[in-house]
């Protein structure tokens, strides 16, 4: 059984990826569920652009539509259509 893997850790990931790839989309996916939203709201800070949105990632569940655009609402983001 794998560890969870911090919220800090995460961030941490995410800001590494920006800088190494500075023109790439890094996407939260699968597990976001078990984010709160301000934890979410630092992967964006750190330099997350996209998410999957909707109510099911294969057979793993997603916050629903309208949770992600309230999250987006609160921090100040503008969905984008993909």
């Amino acid at each position: 059984v794998l560890e969870a893997v911090s919220i800090w850790e995460m961030v941490r990931m995410v800001a590494t990826a920006r800088i190494l790839l500075p023109t790439t989309q890094v996407r939260l996916s699968a597990g976001r569920t078990n984010m709160s939203t301000e934890g979410q709201a630092l992967c964006f800070f750190a330099g997350a652009n996209s998410i999957f949105s909707g109510d099911k990632l294969l057979t793993t569940p997603n916050p629903a539509i309208n949770e992600d655009m309230d999250m987006f609402k609160t921090l100040g983001l503008v969905a984008q259509q993909p």
